[in-house]
């Protein structure tokens, strides 16, 4: 996705907010269906700040979309992300 302010605004955000923030941000997006341009650089940001921590996403995606369908945990020994549903 191209970066563009929106995108750039969310990265810094998320750049300051420790892991259990972030996956409380991922949890309030859960089973939203509201959909905009914003939301997508929120989501492309999002999941961008998992992965440059190098967090395993694969739990929520699968390399082409990000699915919000469950809540998430993230499990420390692994650096990943879990459903915990």
């Amino acid at each position: 996705m191209q970066q563009n302010i929106y995108y750039t605004k969310y990265a810094l955000q998320f750049a300051d907010m420790q892991i259990p923030e972030l996956v409380r941000v991922f949890n309030s997006q859960v089973h939203s269906r509201a959909w905009s341009s914003m939301r997508a650089y929120h989501d492309a940001a999002l999941l961008d700040e998992f992965q440059r921590r190098g967090i395993d996403v694969s739990a929520v995606y699968d390399g082409k979309a990000i699915s919000f369908n469950k809540h998430i945990d993230y499990n420390t020994e692994a650096n990943r992300l879990v459903s915990n549903n």
